[in-house]
C-alpha cells in the first residue's frame, strides 16, 4: 500500500470527475483575505484530497495537496524547545546533525516568573527556532491544571490557578504565532494525571469544569487566538476527549468560536464515527491505531483515513463534516506555510540563550533564607556541591518534551564558572538516582554508573561538607519514569533515592547548607526546619547552571513566586482526600478497562482547598522571597462601589526597604462576602510585577471588572456576579495578606 496516497481501490470507487476534478483558473492572490483563499482551495479539492489532509502521513507530518500547490503540515513537539527529527514512522532519531536546539525552561518555571512579558519573550524565541526548522505547528504550550503533585507531567504546565495560567499562556501563543508557527495548546482538557491516561473517565460538575479547568483554554482561544488545540487522552462523559461532542463541538467551537484545528494526541483517536461527528479535525498517531504496534506506515488505516472515505463511498455519512475539517486545515496552512510574509526564524542564536537564561533567572524561587545564607558572600575558599542533579543532563527524557540540545550548562559547571575569585568548587555525588541517559535515540553521553554503596556516598559527602565554607545540595526529581515524566505518575510526595537522609546528615555537618530542589512538582521536606536556605530551581533547560549560579551568587535577585502550593503532606491535597474514587479512579465492573474518577474536591484545588480546610502549606501558592525586603502600603480603590459594566482600580504602594534592587509580585485576591453558592475564601484575580531600587516606592495598580467577581451558574449555564460586598486583598502570597479593602457591586 502506498503510504503517500489514498489506496487505489478507494480511488476507483469514486467517479473520475470527483477524484480528479480539474481547475485551470489561476490560484487566488495570496493578498486576498484568508477565508476567500480557503473557499477557493476547498472548491477545487476532491473528496480524496480532503480526506488526505486531515490525517498524518508520517510521525509528525500530514500531506498537503500537491496538485494545487498546497504544502504539507509539519508539526513537532514542544513546548520547551523543538524536538529533533525522527524517522518517518519511528520515534527514534533520523540521524540529522543540524537539529539541535536551545532548551528553554519548563513551563512551571515560566509560570513562576508571574511575568507575561517573559511569556511573550519565550513564545517568540521558541517560535523562531520552530520557524527556522520549517515547522508549521509546535505542540504546546501545556496548560492543564495542577490538581495533584503526583502528576508526572506537571512540569509541562502552568500551575494550579486558572487565572495565572490564563494570563501567562496568552502572550506565549501570540509570540509563537508571530513567527507564522501555530501553537497547539494542550491537553484539552481534564488531563490532570498520567496514570491510566487512556482509560480514565472524569466525573466533574459543570461549575468546576468552567471555573477551574477551562479558563486557560478559553483565554488561549479568545485572547491568544490559538490556531490549534490538542485533545486529551482521557475520557469525559464516556467519550474520549479527542472526539468529544461536549468539549469540542459545544464548548470549543460553538461557545468560544474557535476557528482553528483540533488535533488528536498521538494515538488519542478511537472510533471513526465519533471522530467524524465529535469535533476532531486532524488525526495523528503511531503505527496502526496509535496505541498498539501494528502495520508500519499504516496511515491510510487511521480512523479519519480509509474508514472515513469508505463510509462516504457507501453513503453512510455525508461530507459536511469533512468540508468543515478540511476548511480548518486549509485555514491553518494559509496562516502558516502559505503565509509568504512570515519571518524566516533563527536557531541557536545568542538571543535565544539569553532569553532562556533570563526566564530561568526570573523563575527561580527562593523558598527559605534564614540567616541570610544567600546570596553566597564574603570570600569563601571552598564550596562543596553535592548531588547527582548537579551534573545530570535534564533536557533528555521525560517524554515528548525530551530534547537534543546544542549545549546544557549543568548546575556544577555554572557554579564553577561564576565562583568568587580564589574559591574552589568541588563536587561529590551523595546519592545515586537515574543512571540512564537515553530517550528515543538521543543520548546524554554521560556515564553515571556507580559502584559505591549508599552509605559510602553519604559518608564521603558528610566528611567533605565539614571542610567547606558552603554546601550546596542539588537534588530533587529527574525525568525518569514515576518522577517528572510523561506516561507515569509519582509514587508519593517524598524525595526519591534516600535524599532526605542525606540532607539531614549534611545539615548536621555544615550550618551553611543550601538545598537546590530541581523538579516540576512539589516535594515533601521533612528537614525543612533544619536547613537554612532552600531554592526551587525547576528544569531550566540549556542555561540551567548559569541561572542557578546567577541567583546563588547574587548576580540576580530572585523574584519568582510559586505557581502551585507545596503541601505539608499528600493528604493535604483535595484530590487525595476522598480515596481512590478521586485519584487515581476506580475500575468499572462492566468488563471494560475504563476507570471512573470523580473530582470530588470540586472547585477547591490548590490554595482554595488549603483555605477551605484551614491547612498550613509547606510553602503557599504565590510564595517567593528576595534578597531585599518590601513594605506594602494600604490598598485603596478609586471607588467603593461599581456597576455591572464598570471597573474598579486598586492601588497598592510598595517600597523596597532593603539595600538591593529587587522585584516584587503583588497579588490581588478577591473574597465574596456573601453569595447564594459556596465560594472559595479568596481567589487570585490580578497580579503585577514591580521593580524597585533601594528606598524606592511605586504605586502598583490592578484593575478588575465584573468577570473577576463572577462564578459559573451551572443551572443557568452562564457566569453570574451577584450584587453585594466583596473584599480585595493585596498580598505577597496566598497566606501573606498585607491589607484589604471592601467594595460593593451594585
Amino acid at each position: 500500500m502506498n503510504r503517500f496516497s489514498i489506496s487505489i481501490s478507494i480511488v476507483l470507487a469514486l467517479s473520475a470527475n470527483t477524484i480528479f476534478a480539474k481547475s485551470t483558473a489561476p490560484y487566488l492572490d495570496d493578498t486576498l483575505p484568508i477565508e476567500q483563499r480557503v473557499d477557493d482551495a476547498l472548491s477545487r479539492m476532491t473528496t480524496a484530497e480532503k480526506i488526505a489532509i486531515i490525517h498524518a502521513q508520517s510521525k509528525f507530518g500530514s500531506p498537503g495537496v500537491k496538485r494545487l500547490g498546497i504544502p504539507e503540515v509539519w508539526t513537532d513537539d514542544g513546548p520547551h524547545g523543538v524536538r529533533p527529527e525522527v524517522l518517518w514512522d519511528e520515534w527514534d532519531q533520523a540521524g540529522w546533525t543540524n537539529d539541535s536546539c536551545v532548551a528553554f525552561p519548563a513551563l512551571t518555571a515560566l509560570a513562576a516568573t508571574w511575568n507575561p512579558e517573559m511569556s511573550r519573550i519565550y513564545g517568540v524565541a521558541v517560535g523562531e527556532e520552530a520557524r527556522y526548522r520549517n515547522k508549521q505547528m509546535l505542540l504546546g504550550p501545556g496548560i492543564n491544571i495542577y490538581r495533584t503533585p503526583l502528576n508526572g507531567r506537571n512540569f509541562e504546565y502552568m500551575g494550579e490557578d486558572p487565572y495565572l495560567a490564563s494570563k501567562m499562556v496568552v502572550p506565549y501563543i501570540q509570540g509563537l504565532q508571530s513567527n507564522g508557527v501555530s501553537a497547539c495548546v494542550k491537553h484539552y482538557c481534564l488531563n490532570n494525571q498520567e496514570v491510566n491516561r487512556h482509560t480514565t473517565n472524569v466525573l466533574i460538575d459543570d461549575r468546576t469544569l468552567y471555573e477551574i479547568y477551562l479558563p486557560a483554554f478559553k483565554a488561549a482561544v479568545q485572547e491568544g487566538g490559538a490556531w490549534a488545540i490538542m485533545g486529551a487522552y482521557n475520557l469525559y462523559k464516556d467519550q474520549h476527549l479527542c472526539h468529544n461532542q461536549y468539549t469540542l463541538n459545544d464548548i470549543l467551537k460553538k461557545e468560544w468560536g474557535f476557528d482553528g484545528v483540533v488535533v488528536s494526541d498521538w494515538g488519542g483517536t478511537h472510533d471513526t464515527d465519533q471522530a467524524i461527528a465529535n469535533g476532531l479535525d486532524m488525526e495523528f498517531g503511531s503505527w496502526t491505531d496509535g496505541l498498539a504496534n501494528g502495520a508500519s506506515n499504516a496511515y491510510d488505516n487511521y480512523y479519519l483515513a480509509q474508514p472515513y472515505f469508505q463510509k462516504i463511498v457507501n453513503g453512510e455519512v455525508g461530507t459536511d463534516e469533512l468540508d468543515d475539517k478540511a476548511r480548518r486545515v486549509l485555514r491553518l496552512i494559509m496562516r502558516t506555510a502559505m503565509d509568504r510574509n512570515r519571518p524566516w526564524g533563527s536557531m541557536l542564536s545568542p538571543e535565544h540563550y539569553d532569553a532562556a537564561r533570563q526566564i530561568g533567572n526570573e523563575g527561580i524561587v527562593l523558598l527559605k533564607n534564614d540567616g541570610a545564607v544567600l546570596p553566597i558572600s564574603g570570600a569563601p575558599k571552598r564550596i562543596l556541591v553535592v548531588g547527582e542533579n548537579a551534573v545530570k543532563m535534564m533536557t533528555v527524557g521525560g517524554g515528548s518534551s525530551s530534547l537534543k540540545v546544542q549545549r546544557e550548562v549543568s548546575p556544577l559547571d555554572g557554579l564553577r564558572a561564576s565562583a568568587p575569585a580564589g574559591c574552589q568548587v568541588d563536587w561529590v555525588r551523595g546519592y545515586v538516582g537515574d543512571v540512564g541517559g537515553e530517550y528515543n535515540g538521543v543520548t546524554t553521553g554521560q556515564d553515571l554508573r556507580e559502584s559505591r554503596s549508599e552509605q559510602e556516598l553519604v559518608d564521603e559527602a558528610v566528611a567533605e561538607a565539614k571542610n567547606a565554607d558552603y554546601v550546596i545540595f542539588v537534588g530533587g526529581l529527574n525525568k525518569a519514569a514515576h518522577q517528572d515524566c510523561e506516561d507515569s505518575d509519582r509514587a508519593g510526595l517524598e524525595l526519591p533515592y534516600a535524599q532526605d537522609a542525606l540532607i539531614e546528615a549534611l545539615a548536621k555537618a555544615n550550618p551553611n547548607l543550601v538545598v537546590v530542589n530541581i523538579s516540576g512538582n512539589a516535594v515533601a521536606m521533612p528537614w525543612v526546619n533544619k536547613v537554612p536556605a532552600i531554592v526551587q530551581a525547576w528544569f531550566l533547560g540549556s542555561e540551567a547552571g548559569n541561572s542557578i549560579a546567577d541567583v546563588l551568587y547574587g548576580a540576580v535577585n530572585p523574584s519568582g513566586k510559586l505557581p502551585f502550593t507545596f503541601p505539608q503532606r499528600l493528604s493535604d491535597v483535595g484530590a487525595h482526600s476522598f480515596g481512590e474514587k478521586a485519584y487515581p479512579g476506580i475500575p468499572r465492573n462492566d468488563g471494560s478497562n475504563i476507570l471512573d474518577e470523580e473530582y470530588t474536591e470540586g472547585i477547591y484545588v490548590g490554595y482554595r482547598w488549603a483555605d477551605k480546610q484551614k491547612l498550613k502549606p509547606l510553602f503557599p501558592f504565590g510564595h517567593g522571597l528576595s534578597y531585599t525586603t518590601f513594605a506594602y502600603g494600604k490598598i485603596t480603590a478609586d471607588k467603593n462601589e461599581m456597576g455591572a459594566d464598570d471597573q474598579i482600580t486598586f492601588t497598592i504602594p510598595v517600597t523596597n526597604t532593603g539595600s538591593r534592587p529587587g522585584s516584587e509580585i503583588v497579588q490581588l485576591y478577591i473574597t465574596d462576602k456573601k453569595c447564594s453558592v459556596d465560594r472559595p475564601v479568596k481567589e487570585l484575580k490580578g497580579f503585577a510585577k514591580v521593580s524597585l531600587a533601594p528606598g524606592e516606592t511605586k504605586d502598583v495598580t490592578i484593575t478588575i471588572g465584573k468577570d473577576e467577581l463572577s462564578y459559573f451558574d451551572a443551572a443557568a449555564h452562564q457566569w453570574v456576579a451577584e450584587p453585594g460586598e466583596f473584599i480585595a486583598h493585596a498580598a505577597a502570597s496566598a497566606t501573606d495578606i498585607k491589607s484589604s479593602a471592601t467594595f460593593k457591586l451594585k
